[in-house]
């Protein structure tokens, strides 16, 4: 699947970046969606739309009046934060106002994004999210982290349910967890690099139909447990 329209969130860095050089490189024509754009970025030659903030009240509708009537071929939210909430940090403000900023970036930001630039979206688009296994109930063995996994949890959810709803509009919504990759958000730590995980991200989006839409998939193409 080249040549066609991919608009990317969070694409100034990290899996984002990798994903608007890999698309680019292949022949796809790259929108790249940021909040400030990055030199990495520019060199990609992708198409760069600054100053979007997926949780402002207005980043995802200012995103799609940008793009017009572009017709969008895949749309992948990939934009996130993370911050590390302990049980003995849930009564403090700080760490409560992080869980929230967590689920408008991480949850809300993605659907409200969908949402806009659904005009944008046709039969036979592709919508991607970048979700986390530790947004999966079933696996999580170690707790912590409530901020991020309940609103990657969350995102799940909704993923499942956008899957559903576009399904008659004949768009496949694809849930992936791209792998510990090693990031800026992850402090470097992880078990991936960037590049890889956008190359195995990249072959789950193009594989991504109607069979495996809703479905919770590794990159790696191992199916996870809600």
């Amino acid at each position: 699947m080249t040549g066609h329209t991919i608009v990317i969130t969070g694409a100034n860095r990290g899996i984002g970046l990798e994903l608007a050089r890999l698309f680019g490189q292949r022949g796809d024509r790259v929108i790249a969606l940021c909040r400030t754009a990055s030199p990495a970025l520019a060199q990609t030659g992708a198409t760069v739309i600054e100053g979007v903030d997926v949780a402002a009240a207005d980043g995802p509708e200012s995103a799609a009046a940008e793009l017009g009537d572009t017709r969008v071929d895949v749309l992948i939210n990939n934009a996130g934060i993370l911050s590390q909430e302990s049980f003995e940090a849930l009564g403090d403000a700080e760490a409560l106002e992080q869980m929230r900023r967590q689920f408008e970036v991480n949850t809300l930001g993605p659907l409200r994004m969908t949402h806009a630039l659904a005009d944008q979206l046709g039969r036979g688009s592709k919508v991607a999210l970048i979700t986390s296994r530790m947004g999966s109930i079933a696996d999580n063995d170690s707790g912590g982290s409530y901020g991020y996994r309940m609103s990657k949890a969350a995102l799940n959810a909704g993923g499942r349910s956008l899957a559903l709803d576009l399904a008659p509009r004949g768009i496949a919504v694809g849930i992936f967890h791209p792998g510990f990759v090693r990031t800026e958000m992850t402090g470097g730590n992880g078990h991936v690099e960037p590049a890889e995980a956008a190359a195995m991200l990249a072959e789950r989006i193009d594989r991504l139909g109607p069979d495996s839409a809703g479905r919770f998939f590794h990159a790696n193409g191992e199916e996870l447990p809600w």
